[in-house]
Formats: structure tokens, sequence, C-alpha cells
């Protein structure tokens, strides 16, 4: 838009600038060639009072000797002609009509300013003196007698001094012209950015809002009308969006509270069992137990998912290779229940700055999938490996959740992040995975879900690395 704009802003002030500076030079011209026609007007018509007697008698002595003072006091050639075209009177020997137009050839008749005169018009030249043109600027003023033409005096002027002065002042016009046309151009960025500001605003506001920022507002104090009308119908549907959005994260918060608490309840109780069963109960009361472990789980994610809608997160240094250890310990004795083996490669002395919290959910999320959907005996390798800072960016580390079991097709693969998708088969609430991508986007963090060889699923977190230091006022989490 800012380009269309500037195309047509300057579009019109060239159209502009030329609108004026065409008749500016036609008026030039035209002044300048009215100046000198009066003057010439002047002189041609006292040689007209006095060229009487010369033309009726042909005795043109006197007005043959004031006309040749006239031609070399200002190089203008004069002539008295009588009605019938023929010379009278002349200011240099020898002159005829001919020779008042060089352009004119011999046998061409008498110019339309002399044919003029001797029809009885008073008028000396209806022509406009361009700095182009060569010709002699013509003048010719009837002769009469009684009412009756008899004659005509004709002045010819050379007009190489009015085309330099007309030339000479169009220059002058021309760069005056050109100096406003630059002032207009240069202009131009300025006066479309005031021009644009407002949908510059909508636009940084728009982007802020899609970024996540729903606090932004449009300002609607200033502008155009209908640019005001379209910020208020943004920040309106802004607070649209974030009212609703703070509906469901309430929703999803409250929900997921007031559930986690009967759920602990009946965890203790259920746990309180124990003492009373027969040895043949016990499998089905430690199933209930990891039943109950799990709705706590999914609890717990819903919790999570509502937190991150807030504001402010609390980042710390955490060491990559403790958290994995910490938390293959505490699913332990649920992979030893499900014929499992978790397997922890690398990862020592790796520090990362992430919100607090990220990496353990994130590997609960994957273990948790990885022991679900894997199959009984299925292994499953945490391994973490550092990638140094380099020339195509900062370092980073990535920390795979390789299980061997039948895996997923590539297709379903990129699908299975989005929120309540499911495979097909049983269990499972669909929102792992979303949760666990929300939480690393928090950091600038990723999950690639990506096949393993030779089957199986390979879930990677890519983590920017940090400083193997922790700064003096933080700690590092293990």
């Amino acid at each position: 838009m800012r380009r269309r704009i500037i195309t047509v802003y300057v579009t019109l002030l060239v159209a502009a600038c030329l609108g004026l500076a065409v008749p500016l030079c036609g008026s030039i011209a035209a002044r300048g060639t009215s100046d000198m026609l009066l003057d010439r007007l002047n002189d041609t018509a006292r040689f007209a009072s006095i060229a009487e007697p010369a033309v009726l008698n042909g005795t043109g002595g006197m007005l043959e000797a004031e006309m040749a003072a006239y031609d070399r006091l200002y190089g203008i050639a004069a002539v008295v002609v009588d009605r019938d075209g023929r010379v009278v009177a002349a200011s240099r020997p020898g002159l005829e009509l001919s020779d008042l137009d060089p352009s004119a050839d011999p046998g061409d008749p008498p110019p339309e300013e002399v044919r003029n005169a001797l029809a009885g018009n008073r008028m000396g030249a209806d022509r406009i003196v361009y700095p182009w043109q060569r010709g002699p600027l013509i003048v010719a003023e009837p002769v009469g007698r009684s009412g009756e033409v008899v004659g005509a005096a004709v002045t010819a002027s050379p007009t190489r001094s009015l085309r330099r002065a007309t030339r000479d002042q169009w220059v002058l016009a021309a760069g005056g012209v050109a100096v406003l046309m630059a002032a207009g151009i240069a202009a131009a960025g300025p006066l479309t950015r005031w021009i644009l500001r407002p949908i510059d605003d909508l636009d940084e506001a728009t982007r802020a809002v899609a970024g996540g920022s729903l606090g932004i507002r449009v300002r609607t104090a200033a502008g155009p009308v209908e640019l005001r009308r379209l910020g208020e119908s943004f920040n309106r549907m802004a607070d649209t969006i974030a009212a609703m959005l703070e509906t469901q994260r309430v929703f999803v918060a409250y929900a997921g509270h007031q559930v986690r608490n009967p759920l602990a309840a009946l965890r203790l109780r259920v746990d309180a069992l124990s003492r009373h069963l027969v040895p043949q109960g016990h499998q089905d009361h430690r199933l209930a137990l990891d039943e109950v472990d799990r709705l706590t789980r999914v609890c717990d994610s819903l919790l999570t998912l509502a937190r991150t809608e807030d504001a402010e997160h609390t980042e710390v240094w955490e060491e990559v290779g403790g958290v994995v250890e910490d938390r293959l310990r505490s699913w332990e004795p649920i992979a030893e229940r499900a014929g499992a083996v978790l397997v922890r490669e690398g990862g020592d002395g790796v520090r990362v700055r992430c919100v607090e919290g990220t990496l353990d959910q994130a590997l609960d999320a994957l273990i948790d999938n990885a022991l679900k959907f894997g199959g009984e005996g299925v292994r499953i390798t945490v391994r973490v490996v550092e990638a140094p800072p380099g020339p195509d960016g900062p370092g980073h580390v990535d920390v795979h959740v390789v299980d061997d079991g039948p895996g997923l097709p590539a297709g379903q693969l990129a699908r299975a992040t989005r929120p309540f998708w499911k495979d097909g088969g049983v269990g499972g609430s669909g929102l792992g995975l979303s949760i666990v991508v929300t939480l690393l986007e928090l950091q600038g963090a990723s999950l690639t879900l990506a096949p393993a060889r030779p089957r199986g699923i390979d879930a990677r977190i890519r983590l920017v690395t940090g400083s193997r230091r922790a700064p003096a006022d933080g700690r590092a989490r293990t």
C-alpha cells in the first residue's frame, strides 16, 4: 500500500508541476512577444503616418533617410509599399518584401501581416515567438488617405534577443519547477508514513495479538474517521478474544484443581485398602493405583495447560543429565510392572536455562506415551546430545526419547502433537504431547517426532544451551 500511495502521489505531483510549467512558459513567451510587438507597432505607426507622400507622389527621400537611420540604430528593416505591394521606400537600398523573411521563397506572396494591412486591418501580428522559431517579427500598419488605404508601412524585427530572453526565463522557470518537484518527492516518504501511521499501528497491534500479547490495543483518539472505526472494531475483537481465552483458562484451571483434590483423597483410600486385601487382589489393587495416578497426571496436565497462559514464567538453570536421571528413577517402578526397560545415555554436565518444570513434564509425557503404546517389553532410551555453538547459530541440547515399539506412520507423527489427537487406540486424553509443545515454545524450544530405526518413535526435545556455569545469583536445579 505504501508503494501505491507514493506512486499516485508522485504521479499527481509531476502532473501538477507540468500543468503549472507549460502554461507558465507559454505566458512568458506571450508576454515577451507582446512587449516587442507593442514597441514595433508604435514605430511602424509613425512610419505609416509620414508615408503618404511617398506612396502617392513617389517622393520618399526624407522617409527613406529616417527609415535608414532607424535601421542602423536598431537593426530593424523597414519598407513602405503601395496598395499593389510594390516597395516605394526602404531602409536599405534594393530591399524587397521577400527580403524581410529569409525563410520565404522569392515567388511567395507577401506576408500575411502585409496583406492584412493593405486590407485596412490595423494589426501587427497574431503569433507568439517561441525559442525554436527563426523568422523575424513582421509588423504592418496601413497607410491611408481620407479613409482609403493606399499602402502599408512594414517593419521586420530580428527575434534572436527575444528568443534568448524567453529561453533564459524558461530555464529559470524549469529550475523552480524542478526544485518544487524535488521538494515534493522528498516529502513523499514522511507524508506517506504520516498517512499510514494508523494502519502501521493497527498492523503492529495485530502482529502482537497474533504473537500472544492479548493486552495490546490500538490508539483511536486521532486519525481518519474510517481508521478510528476500524481501530475500535479491532479493540473490541481483541477484548472478546482475551475474555474468551481467560474464561477458558479459568475453566481448565478450575476443573483440574477441583478434580485433583478428590483424586488425591481417593488414592489415599485405595492405598489404605491394601491391608485388607487377599493375595489374589494385589494385582488389581496395583492397577487401580496406577489408574488413579494416571488420572492425577491428566489433572496436572490440565493445570499446566492453564498456567501457560500466564504472562510471567520463572526460568531456572537445570542440569539436563540430573533431570533425566530423576525422571527415569521416578518411572522405574511403573516400567518394571510393564516389563519395560529404561536406559539413559550421555548428558553429564550440560546446563540449560528454561521455564521451571518444562523439561520434567516433557520427559514425563514422552516416557508415559512410550510405556503406554510401546507394548510389553519395550525398550526406552533417553539420550542427551550436546551441539556446541557454530557459525550457523547458538549451541543446543537434544534430548531424545527413543522407543522400539510399533511406532506410527509418518503422516500420523505429524498430527500427533495436535490437541486431543488419537491414533484410534484405547486410553489417553490426547493432550500430553500438545501440552509439551506449548511448554517448550514458551522458551524457544521445540519437539520433533520422527521414526526410529529399525522401528519405534524418536521424540527429540531441542533446547538452546546457556553457559555451563550458572550466574552468581542463580543455581542449577538437579
